[in-house]
């Protein structure tokens, strides 16, 4: 076969997927319900509770989100999580984050290095909180990522069953939630 016609299948069907994705309905993650106070939120370590399937997290567990301030009004965060078991291997992957919504406070956008040096540009909105900043609901804007976030890494399975009930009626689907070990109190 001639390698133009290759080519031309090739960027035909580029066009032709590119055609039908923009005619498709775009899921989007729906707007944060409360405002965020940055002092409160942004500060400390987050335990996840649950998450949907990612590569990255695969074989991981016992997995955290701290957020420090930084001196530029900036916000340092680092994700981790051991591989295994709770006191398994150290994993971890951080970087600057900055308010996409000053007021709101509620959408963060992390930019990421993996191995130190391939950018990774990830956005975080969190889509409710308890009055009391004990736990969050946090997405990504396409409807794709979900993330259950608590202060104790040890939650009831009513409290659990409640925020899993919250996301599925924020539209999610949570049959694909993993709940990853976590580390005892």
């Amino acid at each position: 076969m001639n390698a133009r016609v290759i080519v031309a299948g090739l960027v035909l069907a580029v066009c032709l997927s590119g055609c039908m994705a923009m005619g498709g309905p775009v899921n989007k993650a729906p707007e944060p319900l409360k405002k965020i106070d940055v002092g409160r939120f942004y500060s400390g370590l987050w335990h996840e509770i649950a998450r949907r399937p990612m590569a990255i997290t695969d074989g991981c567990v016992a997995g955290a989100t701290e957020y420090k301030r930084d001196a530029g009004g900036g916000i340092d965060v680092l994700d981790s999580c051991r591989m295994g078991t709770p006191e398994g291997e150290p994993k971890t992957i951080g970087g600057p984050g900055r308010i996409l919504d000053p007021g709101t406070n509620a959408k963060l956008r992390v930019d990421y290095r993996l191995y130190g040096f391939i950018p990774v540009t990830r956005d975080y909105w969190v889509l409710d909180r308890a009055n009391d900043y004990s736990w969050f609901i946090s997405a990504d804007p396409e409807f794709r990522d979900l993330y259950i976030f608590s202060r104790d890494p040890q939650i009831s399975e009513e409290q659990r069953g409640r925020l899993v009930g919250r996301a599925r009626a924020l539209g999610y689907d949570v049959t694909k939630l993993e709940f990853p070990e976590m580390p005892r109190r």
